[in-house]
This record gives structure tokens, C-alpha cells and sequence, in this order.
């Protein structure tokens, strides 16, 4: 059995990543650029089907969600905040994933995708 690693950094759960270059796993933070080596190369994955009729909406929260990745590259059109949480997800009608983004500012937690 696999348990959770943890950013030794910032305290964040670190996901597993590949290096291609040297052939092997590391554990990478998503928040800070903290890696490590995996001891273990056993690798879980949990993949959550969602029936068609079903409507997955976005939570007001997501913004505090500290395993989801944020990015400084884009602004809201909103209220021009410069930072943003973003995730893929499959948009209702459509094949394949998007991404979206929401708007880090607490006044604003506008949302719109890629």
C-alpha cells in the first residue's frame, strides 16, 4: 500500500512525475519546485466516471484548494486579477478535456476556459 508524500517545502501533497530524460519517477510539488526521488514505483490512479445527464459544477472554493496548480500567465477579464487556479475537466457537449480557469481575487472567483 502507497501513502501520500507530502512537500517537505510548503507542505502540499506531491504527485508523481516522470523524468524522461534520466528514466525515472519523482515525486514533484505542484505549488513550490520541490522534487524527490520515489522509493516505491507503484503508481495509483482513481478515475471518476460521471454519468451524461450529471452536472459537475465548480465550487465557489476552488480558489483555496492548495493541490490545485495556480498560474501568474493569464488575467482575469474581469477585474484583471493576475493569478488564477486551473484544472481540466470534460465541458458538458463536448469530447475531450478543457481547461478552465477561476480567478484568484476573493471578489471577483470568475470563471472562463481555455
Amino acid at each position: 500500500m502507497s501513502a501520500m508524500k507530502f512537500c517537505r517545502e510548503c507542505n502540499n501533497i506531491l504527485y508523481p512525475k516522470e523524468d524522461r530524460e534520466q528514466k525515472r519517477l519523482l515525486y514533484a510539488c505542484r505549488n513550490c519546485d520541490h522534487q524527490e526521488p520515489a522509493e516505491n514505483y507503484c503508481v495509483y490512479r482513481n478515475v471518476i466516471d460521471h454519468d451524461v445527464s450529471e452536472f459537475t459544477q465548480v465550487l465557489q472554493d476552488v480558489t483555496a484548494d492548495p493541490t490545485l496548480p495556480r498560474t501568474k500567465s493569464v488575467k482575469c477579464h474581469v477585474c484583471g486579477h493576475p493569478e488564477a487556479v486551473f484544472f481540466q475537466a470534460a465541458a458538458r457537449g463536448e469530447e475531450g478535456m478543457t481547461l478552465f480557469f477561476v480567478c484568484c481575487n476573493p471578489n471577483c472567483g470568475h470563471r472562463w476556459r481555455d
